[in-house]
C-alpha cells in the first residue's frame, strides 16, 4: 500500500511539472547531459561564441496580431473571444489560412537589422503549436506556401529567411513545434480538446500515435534535408516526451510505465538530423538527456552561473509574435540583460514578430539598431568569451576571453545615473602592471586597488552617453 501512494505521489507531481507551465513558459530542465560526438562538441563549441541570437515567431497569429497558438489551446489561463463558442473560435483561426498573405515579406530586411544589432544566430519559427507550416511541407496542406501567399516567388518562406540570415554569416536554427494541434493523429477531432496534450489514448490507439510520429518525422526530414547547412534543430514543446525520470523510478519497482507518455523516438529523429545535418546542435527543450545540447530558460535569467551551456530566450517587447502598439524593452536594459546573461555563461536568445506583411516594425528596427551602437563598440567583452570564477560586483560583470589571457569588466550604468569621475568594484583586482582600456575608445585609463578594491578614473561625462562601459585587462608584455 505504502508502494503504491509513493508511485501516485510521483507520477502526480512528475505530471504537475508538466501542466503547470502557465502562459506557455516552460520550466527549465535541471539535469545537463553533455554531448559526445566529436562534431556536436565542436558546433556547441562555436554557438557558445557567439552569445546573441534572434528568434523569430511569425505566423497565423500575426494575421489578428494575437498571442502565438495559445488561444486555440483550452486551458484556465487562456483568454478568448468570449462571443464565440470554443469550437468555432478554432475554425475561425484555422481560417486565417485563407487571410495570412505577407506580400511584403523581406527576410533581408529581418537579417539586416539582427546584424545591426550585433546578432551571431538565427532560430526561425518552422511550425508553432497550431500546426501551421511555414514551409513547404509536402505532409499537409495547412502551410503559408498552399495558401493565398501560393504564387509568389518566395512562398517557401524557410528557405528564404535562412538564406537571407546565412549571407550575414548567421549560425542558423530551424524552430520546431513536436506538438501539432491541427493534427487529427494529435488533437483528434472524435474527442474535445481539454489541454495542450494530444486529447487520446495513445495505448488504445497506437495505430494514431504512430501516425503522428511519421508525420512529425516526415516534417523534419524535410527541413533537415531540402534547406541547406542547419546548425540548431530547437524543438518546442516539451511536454511531447517520454516521462524517462519518473519511469525510470517505477521500473525500478516493478510497476507499469505511465500511458500518458508522449514519446515521439527521439533517437530516430536526431539520428536522422545527424546524417543530414552532421555536428548538429539538438535542442530538445526542457527534456533532459543526450538531446537537449544545451538548455533554455524562458523569459528569466538564472540566478547564479550555471557551468553548461544554456541560453535566456527572452521577448524585445511583451509578446513573442506581433501584436500592434507592443511595448519594446529600452536597448539599455537588453544591454544590461546579455551582460548578466554572457557573464553567467550563456546567450541571450531575443524574440521579435514581424508583421502579418512580412515587416519588422519600424520600432523594433530602430532598438535593434540602438543595441548594436553598443555591441559594435563592446562586443570584444561578449563574443568568444567565457565565464570567471568571480562573475559579478555590483553594477560590474566579469569576462574572459576563451583562452584566459584577457579578462573584461563591465559596468552597467543606472538610467538615473550622474556622470561620475571613478566606478569601483571588488575583486577581479588587475594585476601590477596591467594596461586598462575603455573598449569603446580604446583609451588607457587610471587605476588603483586598495584591499582588493579597484577605482577606475573614467573620462569627463561617459556614464550619461553609455548603457554599459566595458574595459579591457591587457596584461604587461
Amino acid at each position: 500500500m505504502k508502494k503504491e501512494i509513493i508511485i501516485a505521489v510521483l507520477l502526480i507531481c512528475a505530471f504537475g511539472k508538466l501542466t503547470a507551465q502557465e502562459n506557455g513558459v516552460h520550466q527549465q530542465s535541471t539535469v545537463y547531459e553533455a554531448p559526445s560526438d566529436q562534431l556536436v562538441k565542436k558546433k556547441l563549441d562555436k554557438w557558445q561564441d557567439q552569445k546573441f541570437g534572434m528568434i523569430i515567431h511569425w505566423g497565423l497569429y500575426a494575421v489578428p496580431g494575437i498571442i502565438e497558438s495559445w488561444s486555440i489551446c483550452s486551458e484556465d489561463w487562456i483568454e478568448r473571444d468570449s462571443t464565440k463558442t470554443y469550437d468555432d473560435y478554432k475554425r475561425w483561426y484555422w481560417g486565417l489560412s485563407k487571410a495570412f498573405n505577407p506580400v511584403h515579406f523581406n527576410p533581408d530586411q529581418w537579417a539586416k537589422a539582427g546584424k545591426s544589432a550585433g546578432m551571431k544566430y538565427l532560430v526561425f519559427t518552422t511550425k508553432h503549436h497550431d500546426g501551421f507550416a511555414m514551409f513547404d511541407t509536402k505532409e499537409s496542406d495547412f502551410s503559408i506556401a498552399k495558401g493565398p501567399f501560393a504564387n509568389n516567388p518566395k512562398a517557401d518562406v524557410a528557405k528564404y529567411v535562412f538564406d537571407s540570415f546565412r549571407k550575414e554569416g548567421f549560425m542558423i536554427g530551424a524552430y520546431f513545434s513536436k506538438p501539432d494541434w491541427h493534427s487529427e493523429y494529435y488533437w483528434w477531432s472524435k474527442y474535445a480538446t481539454p489541454n495542450r496534450n494530444n486529447n487520446y489514448d495513445i495505448q488504445k490507439n497506437p495505430w494514431r500515435w504512430n501516425k503522428f510520429k511519421s508525420f512529425a518525422f516526415n516534417q523534419l526530414e524535410e527541413l533537415m534535408t531540402h534547406y541547406g547547412g542547419i546548425d540548431i534543430l530547437w524543438l518546442d514543446g516539451g511536454w511531447v516526451r517520454p516521462l524517462e525520470t519518473v519511469n525510470e523510478e517505477v521500473r525500478s519497482w516493478g510497476a507499469d510505465i505511465p500511458k500518458w507518455s508522449q514519446d515521439i523516438d527521439m533517437p530516430k529523429i536526431a539520428g536522422m538530423a545527424r546524417k543530414a545535418q552532421p555536428g548538429i546542435l539538438m535542442v530538445d527543450r526542457t527534456v533532459h538527456g543526450p538531446y537537449e545540447n544545451y538548455q533554455t530558460p524562458e523569459q528569466k535569467i538564472p540566478d547564479t552561473q550555471l557551468d553548461h551551456p544554456w541560453e535566456s530566450c527572452m521577448t524585445l517587447g511583451g509578446a513573442w509574435g506581433f501584436v500592434p502598439n507592443d511595448q519594446y524593452k529600452p536597448a539599455s536594459e537588453v544591454i544590461h540583460k546579455l551582460v548578466e546573461i554572457v557573464a553567467k555563461g550563456g546567450s541571450l536568445l531575443l524574440g521579435v514578430g514581424p508583421t502579418p506583411d512580412g515587416l519588422l516594425p519600424a520600432d523594433v528596427v530602430t532598438r535593434l539598431n540602438d543595441i548594436g551602437q553598443w555591441t559594435a563598440k563592446n562586443g570584444k567583452a561578449i563574443y568568444n568569451t567565457r565565464i570567471t570564477k568571480n562573475y559579478h560586483s555590483g553594477q560590474t560583470w566579469f569576462t574572459q576571453g576563451k583562452d584566459g589571457k584577457l579578462r573584461y569588466a563591465i559596468y552597467c550604468t543606472n538610467v538615473d545615473e550622474h556622470p561620475a569621475k571613478t566606478i569601483t568594484w571588488t575583486g577581479n583586482s588587475p594585476k601590477k602592471g596591467t594596461i586598462l582600456k575603455l573598449l569603446a575608445t580604446g583609451e588607457p585609463l587610471k587605476w588603483t586597488v586598495l584591499n582588493d578594491k579597484t577605482t577606475v578614473e573614467l573620462p569627463r561625462g561617459i556614464i550619461a552617453s553609455e548603457a554599459a562601459l566595458s574595459f579591457e585587462f591587457v596584461p604587461e608584455n
